[in-house]
């Protein structure tokens, strides 16, 4: 008992640290130590048994008030029995955390939603504030429109992997000193895709999937403002196992206007006056995003002083008909 090191120690955190960081921490160790990942190696062996004692021990609010109060004699014998009917499956320990084990597991069986892409693009002053329609075109990974992203040749189908059943995986048993240990790997047979493809596609080799250039149309809402992300769903690159697309996301970057300056709806511009327009009042011109208005200003008005012509900025966004003001 004496050479047995504080559980705290083990995972590395300190006696405080919460549930969450505990099961990061094991996660992390227990991949790291795992017999399956270091075959033959006895110190990660017993690393691992020492890391999953601690976990077994901590992860119990009442196993580690005892530990906490009376250190180890308050859980020998009862803390951790050891391995003996511990059955431990890797895809149990890693999936929902690393999203499989061993480049695969479980979760390489589910169809998965494709990759979100991103396209910037630049716009004037004006565009963002009335909105505007534009053609783009998108670099992307796409299904090929031969095989349609089966990767067989046309008029054929690829066949169920006789080894993994389509599952594309293949579970292996071990027994170890610390019981039986399941695991999951990609099937050698097929890659782990499940299926068996006899004669490949000329189009995209075998893969499914091809780069393409697709062209789309854009319409950009009147308001948007700089930095602003706005989405296309669908238009992203394709699911594995037949999941939904992805999408395409347009950052937008609007280019500075030589007059106007922008906060939110509100526009900004300064208007030069004359001392006698400002001393005796005079009907000005002043312009706006959609056009000169004519405003008077009184007599006695002082430089910098700001005037405001309600519902002259620029349109909220979603929202017609709003609009906010226009300060000079």
């Amino acid at each position: 008992m004496a050479d047995k090191r504080d559980y705290y120690e083990v995972l590395g955190v300190q006696k405080g640290a919460s549930d969450e960081d505990l099961k990061k921490t094991y996660r992390t160790l227990a991949k790291k130590y795992h017999p399956d990942l270091n075959p033959g190696d006895k110190a990660a062996e017993a690393n691992f048994k020492e890391v999953n004692e601690a976990y077994a021990v901590l992860s119990d609010p009442e196993k580690r008030r005892q530990y906490d109060q009376f250190g180890h004699a308050g859980v020998d014998g009862q803390g951790f029995g050891g391995f003996g009917d511990f059955n431990i499956n890797l895809d149990d320990l890693f999936g929902s955390f690393f999203g499989g084990f061993g480049g695969g597991g479980r979760a390489s069986n589910r169809r998965q939603r494709g990759a979100n892409l991103k396209y910037r693009m630049n716009l004037d002053f004006m565009e963002a504030a009335f909105g505007v329609e534009r053609d783009i075109s998108v670099n992307k990974e796409d299904l090929c429109d031969h095989c349609q992203g089966t990767g067989a040749h046309e008029g054929e189908t690829p066949e169920t992997c006789s080894r993994c059943h389509g599952t594309g995986q293949v579970n292996t048993r071990q027994q170890t000193m610390f019981g039986a240990v399941m695991s999951s790997r990609p099937c050698p047979d097929c890659g782990g895709s499940g299926k068996i493809i006899h004669n490949p596609c000329t189009h995209c080799n075998g893969k499914g999937r091809r780069n393409t250039t697709k062209k789309l149309k854009v319409r950009i809402p009147a308001g948007v403002g700089d930095g602003e992300m706005l989405s296309m769903r669908g238009e992203g690159e394709p699911g594995e196992r037949g999941g939904p697309y992805g999408d395409l996301y347009i950052e937008v970057h609007v280019r500075p206007h030589p007059i106007f300056e922008r906060n939110g709806s509100n526009t900004f511009c300064e208007v030069p006056i004359t001392y006698a327009q400002a001393a005796l009042g005079a009907e000005i011109e002043v312009p706006t995003i959609d056009g000169p208005v004519t405003h008077k200003i009184r007599e006695g008005t002082q430089p910098g002083e700001t005037f405001t012509l309600r519902g002259k900025g620029i349109q909220h966004l979603n929202r017609p008909g709003s609009r906010g003001d226009h300060l000079f």
